[in-house]
């Protein structure tokens, strides 16, 4: 019974994964994501057990100067789907000025970027939506 069960639920990860999972973890928002705004797509990696996120996609292709830019770096786990502690920029403002950022996946598709100054009081709340893994990265 235990080992039927075992296969049961290997087979059904496996299909998971076949149906558009993608490489990462449901549990982790590693991949590509469209920010915000539609301009822009940031990729998601591990960088030494924390997030860091570089843009791999823009929008507008005359803007090249950001294409591989890093966006944010050092953000760490706190809690299952939730991930803060790092910093983030705001590509379209000042590149020099870093905020601390909080990063929280509500589903598969969706993740939630919070930008905050000190506290999150003061804080600005952006929705990402997954991008698909074939998406056509600048620079290529």
């Amino acid at each position: 019974m235990i080992k039927s069960l075992a296969k049961t639920l290997k087979v059904a990860a496996f299909a998971g994964a076949m149906l558009g999972a993608g490489p990462a973890s449901a549990a982790e928002p590693l991949g590509i994501w469209y920010d915000h705004t539609g301009r822009g797509a940031v990729e998601i990696t591990d960088c030494g057990g924390k997030l860091c996120g570089r843009l791999v996609w823009l929008k507008n292709t005359k803007h090249k100067e950001g294409c591989n830019l890093q966006i944010f770096g050092d953000v760490r786990p706190v809690a299952a789907g939730r991930w803060d502690g790092g910093w983030i920029i705001d590509p379209e403002k000042d590149l020099n000025t870093k905020y601390s950022v909080e990063l929280t996946l509500l589903n598969p598709k969706s993740l939630k970027v919070v930008g905050y100054l000190g506290t999150k009081f003061l804080s600005e709340t952006m929705m990402w939506q997954r991008a698909p893994n074939d998406l056509k990265r600048c620079g290529a």
